[in-house]
């Protein structure tokens, strides 16, 4: 559950940077504005990298399992009886 937590709170910071980075892109024409732009997005893109490497090193240890479709297509097939 843990894991499942911090993996949301990365998303809405995320998608908070993003929208920092959309307001200063649009509402601010300066140079000073500008670098904040970059700075938001600079900052979504390592929050991005950080978290892809959290899940990867989760589901590396075990910690963290797919369950959903994925999981299923790597299951064995069952054996269908032939007519």
């Amino acid at each position: 559950m843990i894991i499942k937590s911090i993996v949301i709170i990365a998303f809405i910071l995320i998608l908070i940077s993003l929208g920092s980075a959309l307001f200063h892109l649009v509402k601010h024409k300066t140079q000073e504005q500008s670098e904040k732009t970059v700075k938001a997005l600079t900052f979504r893109i390592t929050l991005s990298i950080v978290l892809f490497i959290f899940i990867f090193i989760a589901f590396a240890t075990g910690m963290f399992t797919p369950h959903g479709l994925g999981a299923r297509m790597h299951q064995t097939p069952t054996t269908v009886p032939v007519k």
